[in-house]
């Protein structure tokens, strides 16, 4: 495939990409496109009964498992959950990961968030941005010649700035193939974040039922409507108001530049 495109994503920990991307990179991926999740963390620290190397070992299989579901490659660095520092070693780690992947474009979390893993993620990934393309610089990984595309995944924090998505990718097709990524995740979405976030008795104890559950409770519907005006731009009057499901991404000013020309050609869902 002569025109195919490179989609590196970062997250935090196993199934941070899912649940911001998971339904885009399925579109890449079907269109033939190389697609790549790497979670910075092993996830170590994500559960309350369970914890160490048994659960990184248990992440990183969800996370495999996931990225067979979508049929993408999905990494795991070995970092601790909780522990993430912006230190030079880890730049070095994720330079080393861009160079060998050569992306077009590279999707990671904004740097205001709740959580330090996140932010770090992000700051990592900002500080390897110019740092890609100098040959001294980890030299033993050959550079690239051009520095990819950045982008941010979605979040609702207002400060210091709200999000602002540049480009809004409608999922409806994909949206229940993005579930049964979600589904892979068993710690986090049956246990874990339920438990964290106070619902873990509405989680029911079936496979099947727990799957229906969970394909409504991580729809994204709100998501669609809050972008409604962007995915209307993109899509056109008629289709833009029936899309459902969408996923919504921010260009970062430290890649090449995510302008138009570069959104028709990293982002080819769009009628023309």
């Amino acid at each position: 495939m002569s025109n195919q495109l490179g989609i590196l994503v970062f997250g935090a920990h196993p199934d941070d990409c899912d649940i911001k991307v998971g339904g885009s990179a399925i579109l890449w991926a079907r269109l033939g496109h190389r697609v790549k999740f790497v979670s910075v963390t092993n996830g170590d620290a994500g559960h309350h009964e369970e914890g160490g190397a048994m659960l990184a070992q248990r992440r990183m299989e969800e996370a495999r498992r996931a990225g067979e579901v979508a049929g993408i490659e999905y990494i795991c660095l070995d970092n601790h959950d909780g522990e993430l520092e912006p230190t030079l070693e880890n730049r070095k780690k994720i330079i080393r990961e861009i160079r060998r992947f050569n992306p077009d474009l590279i999707l990671t979390h904004r740097p205001n968030d709740y959580h330090p893993d996140h932010r770090y993620t992000s700051i990592l990934v900002q500080d390897s941005a110019y740092m890609v393309t100098v040959p001294n610089v980890c030299a033993d990984t050959p550079h690239l010649t051009k520095n990819p595309v950045i982008a941010y995944l979605s979040d609702g924090f207002q400060r210091p700035y709200p999000f602002t998505p540049t480009v809004v990718v409608g999922i409806d097709e994909v949206v229940e193939q993005k579930a049964d990524m979600l589904h892979c995740h068993t710690s986090q979405v049956y246990e874990w974040l339920p438990y964290n976030g106070g619902y873990l008795s509405e989680v029911p104890k079936g496979e099947k039922a727990r799957r229906k559950w969970l394909g409504k409770r991580w729809g994204g519907r709100s998501n669609a409507d809050r972008w409604r005006d962007k995915l209307i731009e993109q899509y056109g009057e008629a289709k833009g108001r029936k899309i459902q499901y969408a996923e919504a991404f921010e260009g970062c000013e430290y890649g090449s530049s995510l302008n138009e020309e570069a959104v028709n050609r990293l982002f080819p869902f769009f009628a023309k």
